[in-house]
């Protein structure tokens, strides 16, 4: 992609994202994400009603009478943006590829994230870490970011969902938001690591698809080609035996997906890229603020 595609496409969404962001998105972001976590403020004398467990034993043992930690919430986030690069993003059937929607998707959060005064960082990866962008606020970062989804180039074509959880584990030490946004079209197991990232992060996953992937037209002998592995192979469209199978496969997937996030808790939604991703996304949002 030349310079100046890259340029105007670039504009292109950081102009829908934005208005998305400013009038629908930022209110909600702010009520379903905001800082989680509670930092020490100050003590002060135990009244009626207070939780046992906020006293602090030390200053109560210094005054002879009990005193309790008081906490407030922190509003600035951290926000993370796990992005799957893997050749599988490039296939779109209608109106824009998944990398297309990703790259839309990933700039409505970061948009609403420093309206929220948040960082924003981005891990690319495929079957291993393309690139790590660390946490920054402002829009200029912003845009950095919606760049290099537009124009990245990965090394690798495969998909590990394990890597990418197993770097944001290491490299963010303090509790963050993360967004891991891809098509979860993996071969490997990755329950473990996100068991372990999803304990110390609070993790959204948002599953990118196209509906000809989940049903193939009946078309006759069409050859198709693995995007990650190159593989190819021809297969008869027409037969009931084959849409059977595959639809079989296309199921179990799903509710193995679906079964594997309610297990370890973790927010979720299926965004498919001929429909407006909005109402998922609002949805998404209300759900979490139905909760806090």
């Amino acid at each position: 992609m030349e310079a100046n595609d890259i340029f105007k496409k670039v504009k292109k969404i950081e102009i829908k994202t934005r208005g998305l962001s400013n009038h629908i998105f930022s209110g909600q972001y702010h009520s379903a994400f905001k800082g989680r976590g509670m930092t020490f403020s100050e003590v002060r004398e135990y009244e009626y009603g207070d939780d046992i467990r906020n006293i602090d034993w030390n200053v109560t043992a210094r005054f002879n009478r009990p005193f309790v930690k008081i906490f407030e919430e922190e509003r600035e986030m951290t926000v993370m943006l796990l992005i799957d690069v893997s050749g599988s993003n490039d296939f779109g059937s209608r109106q824009q590829s998944k990398r297309d929607l990703t790259a839309e998707l990933a700039a409505v959060l970061a948009f609403s994230a420093i309206q929220n005064n948040d960082k924003v960082g981005v891990i690319f990866f495929s079957s291993k870490i393309e690139k790590f962008i660390p946490p920054k606020k402002g829009s200029t970062h912003i845009l950095r970011i919606i760049r290099e989804i537009v124009d990245f180039k990965p090394e690798e074509t495969g998909t590990d969902l394990a890597e990418g959880l197993r770097f944001l584990t290491s490299a963010i030490k303090r509790r963050t938001t993360a967004f891991l946004i891809s098509d979860f079209m993996t071969g490997s197991d990755f329950e473990k690591e996100l068991r372990i990232a999803a304990n110390k992060h609070d993790l959204v996953a948002l599953r990118i698809t196209d509906r000809r992937e989940m049903e193939i037209p009946k078309v006759g002998l069409v050859k198709f080609r693995d995007a990650e592995t190159g593989q190819e192979r021809w297969v008869d469209t027409s037969s009931r035996a084959w849409h059977n199978a595959y639809q079989k496969m296309i199921k179990d997937e799903s509710l193995k997906l679906n079964r594997l996030f309610t297990k370890q808790g973790i927010d979720n939604t299926l965004i498919y890229t001929d429909e407006d991703y909005v109402k998922p996304m609002m949805q998404l949002f209300k759900k979490r603020e139905a909760r806090r």
